[in-house]
Order: C-alpha cells, then sequence, then structure tokens
C-alpha cells in the first residue's frame, strides 16, 4: 500500500470506476445476471472510497476493485437467497470462485465488448442501446445519461428498468457474435459510439458545448473493438479515426469563458497534434480491403482539417468531393446542410445558400437550430444583413447549447448596430 494517495482519491476512485465498471460487470453478470453484478461493483466502489481515504491506495487499484466485487457476489450468493438471475447463467459458484482479478485485460476485455454487443442488440431499440451502454459499459450514473441524453433521470432509470427486463425475458446472449452476423450487429455498436461522440463534440444543450468526458468514452469503446481480432473491421478503424482527428480540436472550440470559437478562428496551435497523429495512423489502417463506410469519407474530411496549415489553406473543393460521396452513400439531412457549408466556401456564400433552400422544408430540420444559423451566417457573408438578422432570431428561438445562444446574441447584436449605423438619420 502507498501511504499518500498520489492524486486526489475521489478522482482516482471516478476515474478508474469509469473505466473497469463495465468490465467487472461484464464478467461477473455471465454468471449472475445483471442486478447482482452491478449491486457487486457499486459495492466495491463504496468499499473503495471507506477505506482508501485511512488504508491508502492498493498497488493493483483495479485489481483490488474486481476482487472486491467478486467477494462481494460470493457472500450474497454463499449467505443469501440466491437470486433467481443466479440461477440462470452457467459456471455459478465455482466458477466465480476461480476468477482472476481482472488485471491481465485479456478476457474481462473480451466480456466487456460482449456486454457492448448485448446492449446494441436490434430488439432493444436505439435509445435503450444508449443507455444501456452508458450504464453497463462506461459506469455512467443515472443522473449522467440523464445529462448526456438532455431527459429527466426517472426517465433514464424507467428505460434502463425496461431494458434490462428484456434481456432477461428474451435471454439476449452476453457474447461477441459470430462472423455471420457479426457486421450488422457491429452498425448498432458504431452508431451508438458516434452518436455519444457527436453528443461530447457539440452537446444539443445544456451549459456546456463541448463534453469530453463523452468523446474520450466514445474514443476507448471504439479501441475495446479495435484490438479485438474478431471486431477490428474497417469501419471500426475509421470511425475511431475520425473520433481521435475531432478530437484533436476541443481545446480550441470554445474559449476560456466556454463560448463558441468558429473553425475558421480557431487557435490551431491548441489543436493536439498527438491525436491528429493517432487519428492518421486509424485512417491508414481504415483503408485496408474494399469496404468504405461513412466514416471513412467523414474522416477524410476531418483530415483535409486537421492537415492544412491555416483556415485559408484548407482544401474546400477536395472537401466537396468527399461531401457528395457521402451524400451518394448516407443521404440525410444534416449531411446535405453540411455540404452546403462547404458548398459556400468553395464556390461563395450565395452558392451555398441556394444550396440551403433545396434542404429549408425538410421536416427533419424543422427544430434544428443550426439550419438557420448556418443561413444566417452565409446571408451575413454576401452582405444581406437584414435576411441574416432574421435568421439568426429564428435559430435563437430553437434549442441549442449556452454557448451556442451566447454566439447567436453577439450577432444579432453586431448585425442590429451595423444596421442602426447605416440607418437614415
Amino acid at each position: 500500500m502507498s501511504a499518500e494517495p498520489p492524486v486526489p482519491l475521489a478522482g482516482l476512485v471516478d476515474h478508474l470506476f469509469r473505466h473497469a465498471a463495465g468490465e467487472m460487470v461484464a464478467a461477473l453478470a455471465r454468471l449472475l445476471g445483471l442486478d447482482l453484478a452491478e449491486e457487486a461493483v457499486q459495492d466495491a466502489l463504496l468499499r473503495a472510497l471507506q477505506t482508501w481515504p485511512f488504508a491508502g491506495i492498493p498497488d493493483n487499484p483495479r485489481g483490488w476493485l474486481f476482487q472486491v466485487a467478486r467477494n462481494r457476489a460470493l457472500d450474497r450468493v454463499r449467505h443469501e437467497t440466491m437470486s433467481r438471475d443466479a440461477l440462470q447463467w452457467p459456471g455459478g459458484i465455482v466458477d466465480l470462485a476461480q476468477r482472476g482479478d481482472g488485471s491481465d485485460g485479456g478476457r474481462i476485455g473480451d466480456e466487456a465488448l460482449a456486454m457492448m454487443f448485448m446492449c446494441c442488440d436490434p430488439a432493444l431499440g436505439r435509445a435503450a442501446h444508449i443507455a444501456l451502454t452508458l450504464k453497463l459499459v462506461s459506469g455512467f450514473s443515472v443522473e449522467e445519461i440523464a445529462d448526456a441524453s438532455l431527459e429527466r433521470a426517472p426517465t433514464v432509470a424507467q428505460r434502463l428498468v425496461r431494458a434490462k427486463r428484456e434481456i432477461r425475458e428474451r435471454h439476449l446472449a452476453l457474447e461477441i457474435p459470430l462472423p455471420r452476423e457479426l457486421a450488422a450487429r457491429l452498425d448498432s455498436v458504431l452508431e451508438v459510439i458516434y452518436l455519444l461522440f457527436n453528443e461530447g463534440y457539440a452537446a444539443h444543450g445544456g451549459e456546456n458545448l463541448v463534453r469530453a468526458d463523452l468523446c474520450d468514452e466514445a474514443i476507448r469503446l471504439a479501441q475495446l473493438l479495435a484490438g479485438n481480432p474478431q471486431t477490428d473491421r474497417p469501419a471500426v478503424e475509421a470511425l475511431l479515426a475520425l473520433m481521435l482527428l475531432q478530437r484533436s480540436r476541443l481545446p480550441a472550440r470554445v474559449d476560456a469563458l466556454g463560448d463558441l470559437t468558429l473553425l475558421a478562428d480557431q487557435d490551431r496551435s491548441r489543436w493536439d497534434r498527438g491525436f491528429v497523429e493517432a487519428g492518421l495512423r486509424h485512417l491508414e489502417r481504415a483503408a485496408a480491403g474494399t469496404e468504405i463506410s461513412p466514416y471513412h469519407i467523414e474522416a477524410a474530411i476531418a483530415a483535409c482539417h486537421a492537415t492544412a496549415r491555416d483556415a485559408a489553406s484548407t482544401d474546400w473543393r477536395a472537401i466537396l468531393r468527399f461531401y457528395d460521396d457521402l451524400v451518394a452513400l448516407k443521404a440525410s439531412p444534416v449531411v446535405a446542410l453540411n455540404r452546403a457549408v462547404a458548398v459556400a466556401m468553395a464556390e461563395g456564400p450565395e452558392a451555398g445558400i441556394r444550396a440551403l433552400e433545396r434542404i429549408g422544408d425538410d421536416p427533419a430540420l424543422a427544430q434544428y437550430h443550426l439550419l438557420p444559423a448556418v443561413r444566417g451566417g452565409l446571408e451575413r457573408r454576401a452582405g444581406w444583413k437584414a435576411e441574416a438578422l432574421r435568421h439568426y432570431r429564428a435559430a435563437l428561438a430553437l434549442r441549442c447549447s449556452a454557448p451556442e445562444r451566447r454566439f447567436l446574441e453577439r450577432q444579432i447584436a453586431e448585425i442590429e448596430s451595423e444596421l442602426s449605423a447605416t440607418a437614415p438619420q
């Protein structure tokens, strides 16, 4: 035991628990069922918070947590009425007692992957996929999941209860799918990771534009997939490349006050070059084979930004070609909106406005604040101040994060000042 904690105890426990909870729950759930496994792991965290301040942090904190969780589960099985869930899983108490401490990262990591695939079973639905993955694989609390999904905690709790009941009633397997089933199942897992990263990169509400913890957790989950030969596919490498390249920009996306900084105005010296280099390496690995996924194209777009010396040297015509490819592969209103921005940067703001007009009536974008916000920005660049003001106000009336709201308010104030200065006296 070390005499003094080298870092603040609460932060260390939170970090360890966040990154090991899913693996421990997965290992124990195979034998005991989800509910008892979660209880045992929660008990291990509580025990750490109670004992480490006095006894010191163990040399192997991760192994300590797993051993305490395992022993707690053994006590429950031996000394209490064995739950119905525990009887449904093979192996039982002997296998549980023979488990290691999880410090080798081998089978435990595989079980975390198995848990991820179970959480993303098509029978459960997308909302359940996200909630279950964050809870069982990532160790998020109900309150943290509610914050990430902009929902009330009781709603998330009820969703988790229903999803776990579905898992039990459908006898969903805690295993990595067979090769013939893997491709289809992998798509659901990648979609959840992608959505999780995007919410961290540009939160749809709340006080913070950026949630680095969500971005980093999405990257960690993708790294689990990339690190296993069964699940290391080109699409996995492409998504990991995309997220690493986007993650590199987080330090520059907001200023010291937490306000939004547009890409063209970002201080690129603050971009994390380590993430850029890692992203480019994974993009190169993604090129193996003949598979081209939307993640490949989005990663290529991110690479164009990451490798440009400055905003002026960005190859927007190449980015526009990539967006044309992306529209052909994965047509969606949001992709079309992003393509319109690329059109504006490559061909001028009026061309971008024409591209926006073609998607302006799409019902999927009716409540999306970025549609009028982008149009307002292009109209301002074109010198159409009254039209820009109208669209910025329309964007401000829709749901967005607090930093985005402050950005829109600044644009409105600036345009109003400009119009006032040029108005006849």
